[in-house]
C-alpha cells in the first residue's frame, strides 16, 4: 500500500458541508464533480499530501444513500494509493480478502476498487491506482493535467 490518498465523509449536501471544510478549516477545494455511476456528487479538498472527500448521495437507491439513512453523516471509507490496482486486487484476493470490485473501475480521480468490510475489520477500504498506471490505460482514462 502507498500513501493515504483520501478519507471520505458522507454528507447530506455539499452546499451545506463545504463552508466548514473550505471557509472555517481552510482546506482548498480541488474540485466538485458528479460520479453518475455511483449516484453521488463529490468534492475533494487538499490536506497535506492527502485529501478529504465529501460525498453527497444524489440517487436515493445507492449504497451511499442507504449509509446516510442508517448511519447519518460521517466517516465512510479510507482510500490507499497503489501502483498497480489489478495486481493489488489479485494479491489481496489470494490472501482471502473479499473484494467488492474484482477489477478496477473508473472513479472520480482514476481507477478504483473497494474491499468488502467483512474482510477488513468492518472498515470500507478503497484502492486507487497512481496516475498513469496500467488500469488507466486499460480503462482508457487520462491522468489529470
Amino acid at each position: 500500500m502507498g500513501r493515504v490518498h483520501h478519507i471520505a465523509l458522507v454528507v447530506r449536501g455539499l452546499d451545506d458541508a463545504l463552508p466548514l471544510w473550505r471557509d472555517v478549516l481552510g482546506l482548498p477545494v480541488e474540485g466538485v464533480l458528479p460520479v453518475a455511476s455511483d449516484g453521488v456528487r463529490i468534492a475533494f479538498l487538499s490536506v497535506g499530501e492527502s485529501k478529504v472527500e465529501l460525498v453527497e448521495p444524489v440517487d436515493p437507491d445507492t449504497g451511499v444513500a442507504r449509509f446516510l439513512a442508517t448511519r447519518g453523516e460521517g466517516f465512510h471509507h479510507v482510500c490507499f494509493e497503489v501502483p498497480d490496482l489489478a495486481r493489488a486486487l489479485a494479491d489481496l484476493a489470494a490472501e482471502g480478502v473479499e473484494l467488492v470490485d474484482a477489477a478496477p473501475r473508473p472513479g472520480g480521480e482514476g481507477p478504483v476498487a473497494f474491499l468488502h468490510p467483512r474482510s477488513t475489520q468492518g472498515l470500507l477500504i478503497e484502492l486507487i491506482e497512481a496516475a498513469g498506471g496500467p488500469a488507466w490505460i486499460a480503462l482508457g482514462l487520462r491522468p489529470p493535467a
